[in-house]
Formats: C-alpha cells, structure tokens, sequence
C-alpha cells in the first residue's frame, strides 16, 4: 500500500487526459458513499485529495482541462447522489423514462458547473502568482471549494443538497458546525484534502503535513465537547405520526377522506404536548376541507391540552395558495398558528421563468404557490417554542439562524426547538430519506437545539440537541413516535454571524496566499 501511496503522483502524471477525466468522474460518484445512509466521510476526504491531486500533478494543465476535470467530479457527485429525482419524474410525474434521464442530466450538469468553477479559478490563481503546490493545496483550493459551496447554496433559489459538509454529521469535524456552519465544515475537510494531497506528493514533509491533519480533527472533537447552548424550561411530550399514505393515492379523490380519517384518529388517539403531522398531512385545500374537521381538532386539543401542528395547504382566495402548517392549542384560542413555507422549490412549487412548458408534463399539485414570511414566530407549546421548517426549507441553515436571530431580540426570544415536517414519499424507498435527516442534524450542530421531524413516509426521527437521533420510526410504515424533548436557549457562533465567518475565513485565505505569492 505504501509503495503504491509513493507511485502516485507519477501514476496520475502519467494518466492520458480521458482517463483522468473518468477517474475525476468516479472519484465524484464514490464521494456519495460518504453521506447517510453509508456514512464512509473518510472517503469524501480521499475523492477531493485525489481531485487536488490530478490538478496540480497535470503537466498539460490549462483552463479548460481544469474546468472539465471540476465539473466531471461534480457531475459525479451530484448525478449518483440525487438520482431518486427520477423516481418523482417517472412514477409520479407520468414523464417518460428518457426525458427524465435528460432532466436529471441537465440538472447534475449545471450543479457540476460549480466545481468546475472552483477549479478553473485555483488553476487561474496558482498560474497567475506561480503558487508552490503546498499554497494551492492548502489556501487556495480549499476556500475556493467552499465559495463555490456556498455560491450554490443561493444562485437561482439555491440547491445545497450533498454540500460537503454534510458528510461530516458523524465525524470529529462536526464539532466546527456550531461555529462555521456546514460550508465551513466542507471547508475544513477540504484543507485536509489538501493537506493529504501535499503528503502524497511530499512525502518528506510528513510529520508537519500529518500534524496539521491531526490538529483540525482533534480541534473539532474538542469543540463538540462545548455546550453552546443551555436547557430553557421544562421537557415536553411529543407524538411524531407518519401516516405512510402512497403518494400515486395521496390526491387520489376516492382516498382523500381516507387520510383525513387517517390523520383524524392519528391525532385523538393520545394526547401529548405537541403533536406533529407530515407536510401536506391533509390532502385538500383548507377552503375544501370538511367544516367541522379543523374544529374537532382544535376541540381535541383545547379539552386535552394537547397542542397540534397540522400539514396543509392554505386557501386564502383566488389563486393564493401556500404550503402551511396550522396550530392549535389552549394558548391559540383566539386565533390559530401559521406558518407557511418560503422558501420554495424550484418547479415543485414555483414555476422558474421559461420552464411553464416542463411544468404541463407534470402532474404536481399546486404547481404554483406563494412564500410566507421570512422571519416567522414560534410556535408556544407550553414554555417552549417551536420553530417549524416544511421539507426542503431544512436545506437553508443560514435562513433558519437568521430566524432565531431575529427572534432573540422578541419578547419571547428565540425558538428553544426546531420542526421539520416533510413529504418524502415523492422519492419512494431512496437514499432521499437518510440524505433529508442528515441535512437536519446538520441544522441541529449548527444551532444547538434539537430537531423533531415529522414526515409521511420517512424518515420520521427525533434528534437531540448533539445531533444524534435517540430515536426513529421505521420508514414505509405507518404509526406515532413519542419523544421526551428538552428546548435549549443561547446563540450559537454560527446563529450570530451565519456564513459570513467562513465567506470571510476563505478570503482571509486567499489574501495570505496572495501574500506569501508576493513574498
């Protein structure tokens, strides 16, 4: 193995220019095996090295040889690891198999574009200042990788999923998340990419490179080890129900009054301080609902001073519609909680300009929604408050610390614990389900409160305020999870300054960089 580590930076040398590219491309689809539900992270470490490394080793280096080498690792990444998007074209969405190859296609294309992006920019930089190998590994690649990152997050609407820091939910660089958030952990876990990189290619700096590596991964298992944030209140009880509904059937007229009755005995069955349903728990439009269903609901919660938080899509008049969560409880007497969802997705629930012609293939409902509030309020159960998500909005840690933010200066302070209530049921029995959950244990790292989640057909899960999941239900089934959950008050470094500690940590990289350049 040693003498095969010491051959490497001679072997990727040697490599014809369609090799390279195609290990690139490998290289990018094994990075999938270090998310849930394989939780390899080791291995997401080695793919980036080993991108570094066909980079810097490339003797016939240019523009465009770097840009095509980024983007056939990105497209890797991205192509293999939301793949179960076709599941929603195809059997939900009534789309041809071919058409919805060529969507998913187009789609991990313009993503990879962003890695493409980061290595063109590095190969411009080492090549205008002539960097030595170990600037470009360590200051350069590393910051630009996670600008990129994080220019994903918010171009066009954004779509962050599999960033890389979300490998790292398991491993000693979590501890960095309450402090740099998720970008910041790609970061991290970057350098020592690059740091492994430069050791396979210097192996007579070994002891200094391998105390770098040792240093950023002690220091984040040291980090984990700080309670940022402290217990506020009392626990309460809560009940997760999953009500495991097909999603082909969901909006099926026959079988509406089958989930309302569903959800409806769901519900009564126990009381609890807080009870959650899925997103979109209710299959019609709150204007269709029944007259007497919401208000035996809020019967039930006000005679067994429970209180409920209800998936469903608000009517308000004409065309506006609004993915929601209703709640009900002895404290919303008067007036029930709302929250609707605002941070929407692409072709789901908005239509992007140009595209209304992609969107009449498609059978999705309320194909055209309208965004709530950006900063809500919490619901109050009891002398906690909860903050709910709906779905894809977990995906936006900057937008979830900006809410708790803004909040710690209200009457109430910030939220002492999260919600997530989703629909997965459109991506069948896929990796989409342990992909979704990680991404909301990263929220948890980042903020330092725990995070129920409730969803239709997993993965329904209770994560304490470490970011570990006490507990789960078992997905493509139908029943209730019960949890004893404590909320916890303060900010969190990440909650304070969101990305921009690690937009300015990168750039402060590329100024010292430039620096040692001059030098």
């Amino acid at each position: 193995m040693l003498s095969f580590v010491l051959k490497l930076p001679a072997l990727l040398a040697s490599l014809s220019w369609r090799t390279s590219i195609l290990v690139a491309l490998l290289a990018g689809a094994l990075n999938v095996f270090s998310f849930a539900p394989f939780h390899f992270w080791p291995l997401q470490i080695l793919s980036i090295a080993l991108l570094f490394l066909i980079l810097v080793q490339d003797e016939n280096s240019s523009l465009r040889r770097s840009a095509i080498l980024g983007w056939a690792y990105g497209f890797g990444v991205t192509f293999f690891g939301v793949s179960w998007l076709i599941i929603l074209m195809t059997r939900y969405n009534d789309l041809p198999f071919w058409l919805s190859l060529i969507g998913m296609t187009l789609l991990a294309g313009y993503l990879a574009l962003f890695a493409a992006i980061a290595m063109t920019i590095s190969w411009y930089l080492r090549r205008r200042s002539k960097l030595s190998a170990l600037v470009t590994l360590l200051f350069i690649m590393p910051a630009i990788w996670a600008l990129t990152e994080w220019l994903r997050g918010w171009l066009f609407t954004g779509f962050p999923w599999l960033v890389s820091g979300y490998a790292h939910t398991l491993s000693p660089l979590a501890g960095y998340a309450p402090v740099v958030g998720v970008y910041g952990v790609g970061w991290i876990s970057a350098i020592i990419s690059g740091a492994l990189a430069l050791l396979i290619l210097q192996q007579q700096r070994w002891k200094q490179i391998s105390a770098l590596m040792a240093l950023l991964l002690i220091g984040g298992a040291l980090l984990g080890q700080y309670a940022w944030t402290q217990p506020s209140g009392q626990p309460i009880t809560v009940r997760l129900l999953q009500g495991n509904v097909d999603q082909g059937l969901k909006f099926d007229l026959a079988r509406v009054q089958e989930s309302l009755a569903l959800y409806h005995d769901m519900i009564v069955a126990a009381p609890a301080d807080l009870i959650a349903t899925p997103e979109t728990a209710l299959p019609m439009l709150s204007s269709n609902l029944p007259l007497d269903y919401l208000p035996r609901l809020n019967i039930f919660a006000q005679e067994s001073n429970s209180r409920l938080i209800v998936g469903v899509v608000a009517h308000d008049g004409d065309d506006l519609y609004a993915n929601s969560v209703l709640g009900f409880g002895r404290e919303y007497t008067a007036q029930s909680y709302r929250y609707d969802k605002h941070h929407l997705v692409p072709f789901g629930e908005f239509i992007p300009f140009g595209f209304r012609w992609f969107i009449n293939m498609m059978k999705i409902p309320f194909g055209e929604l309208s965004s709530g509030a950006h900063v809500p309020q919490a619901m109050q159960v009891k002398d906690q408050f909860i903050l709910p998500n709906i779905c894809y909005e977990t995906l936006f840690g900057e937008e979830i610390a900006q809410q708790l933010r803004s909040q710690a200066s209200g009457k109430n302070g910030a939220a002492t614990i999260l919600l997530n209530v989703s629909n997965m049921a459109w991506y069948g029995d896929s990796i989409a389900m342990p992909q979704h959950l990680q991404i909301s244990q990263m929220r948890v790292l980042e903020t330092g409160r725990a995070m129920l989640q409730a969803t239709n057909t997993g993965a329904t899960a209770f994560i304490n305020a470490q970011g570990k999941i006490v507990n789960q239900l078992q997905p493509l089934t139908t029943g209730s999870l019960s949890a004893r959950v404590q909320g916890m008050t303060g900010l969190t470094p990440y909650i304070r300054f969101g990305n921009a500690t690690v937009i300015v940590l990168a750039l402060l990289s590329l100024l010292l960089a430039y620096g040692i350049s001059k030098r």
